[in-house]
């Protein structure tokens, strides 16, 4: 799929929407590791951004926008509108994160 045919946004530009094909999803779930839990509460003790959060959230998000990017291509969409990211702590340390859009078939203006 041609990344640049996916957008938060509801239409893209130069392009028309000529069929909806529902909700696409993309789900993973993550924990930090002992050695990755301890890192980050000494990173908090300093202050600022702590970044072995941040790269685990952002490997987090990276996968479940490339799933959700499967399942658009396996229901034969060639463009996801309207994505979004949300975020749960299933249990302790343990948190969901969930990319969905809608997907869509697409034809240049």
């Amino acid at each position: 799929m041609d990344r640049s045919l996916i957008t938060t946004a509801f239409e893209l530009p130069n392009h028309r929407i000529t069929a909806s094909l529902g909700v696409v999803r993309g789900i993973t779930v993550r924990s930090r590791s002992v050695v990755g839990s301890i890192g980050a509460a000494l990173q908090t003790l300093r202050g600022g951004n702590i970044t072995l959060l941040t790269e685990l959230c952002e490997q987090s998000r990276a996968e479940a926008f490339e799933i959700m990017i499967r399942h658009a291509t396996d229901v034969g969409a060639t463009g996801i509108v309207a994505v979004r990211y949300d975020a749960t702590e299933v249990m302790g340390g343990v948190t969901e994160v969930l990319c969905y859009g809608t997907a869509v078939q697409v034809a240049p203006t």
